[in-house]
């Protein structure tokens, strides 16, 4: 079992290409997927993005060292959240999935100063991810590149050793794990279903359209 002591040790290595598992099944049926618990959020909560009444439902479970689930940030993200999220069509929220040390210690940061800042600091790591993820000093890049989001040296260190974030970002990939079967990255569900790998903004609408009747 990690401990935060060894998710701080560990993610002082450089983390290979092996870390972005690939994804094995795309647009497999979660089947049996209790939708109401599917919505239950972790300890700390969802960080929402569209209106709670919307006829189509997101839940994204992704790792920030993950390729895939940054090459689907930077390539379907906007294009998604133009013209669905942002027109109160769909409702998103991305959780956590860390497939390793590094990825745990970049969704704590995430996490530590509040919603406001969860998607602007998960798409600044998402757009920049080769130039902290995969360098020879990840942590000493991490902690450069969040001065952008207001961290100093005091407020970073703190974020990594506050035990309450570090056990909650654990339980949802813990639960994502056991309950739902996530065993890769980006795993999508779509109002209860599942879809895994590096959608295209094509390949998502071919499932929300006929969802919204569109």
């Amino acid at each position: 079992m990690t401990t935060r002591r060894d998710a701080l040790k560990f993610s002082g290595l450089a983390i290979g290409a092996g870390i972005a598992l690939p994804a094995l099944v795309r647009g497999a049926r979660a089947e049996g997927i209790d939708t109401a618990a599917l919505l239950q959020p972790g300890p700390l909560g969802d960080v929402w993005l569209g209106p709670a009444d919307a006829k189509c439902t997101i839940i994204e479970y992704a790792s920030m060292t993950c390729s895939h689930c940054a090459a689907f940030h930077k390539n379907t993200w906007p294009t998604l959240k133009e013209r669905y999220i942002d027109t109160g069509k769909v409702r998103f929220t991305l959780r956590e999935f860390p497939l390793d040390p590094l990825a745990t210690a970049a969704f704590m940061l995430a996490r530590c100063e509040g919603e406001s800042k969860y998607y602007p600091i998960t798409d600044l790591l998402f757009d920049q991810q080769p130039a902290w993820a995969f360098t020879p000093k990840p942590v000493d890049a991490l902690e450069q590149m969040l001065r952008q989001a207001g961290y100093n040296k005091q407020t970073f260190e703190a974020c990594l050793k506050d035990q309450k974030v570090y056990s909650a970002v654990n339980a949802v990939k813990q639960r994502g794990l056991d309950v739902f079967k996530v065993d890769s990255t980006p795993t999508f569900f779509i109002n209860g279903e599942r879809y895994t790998g590096e959608m295209t903004v094509e390949g998502m609408e071919k499932v929300i359209k006929p969802i919204l009747g569109a």
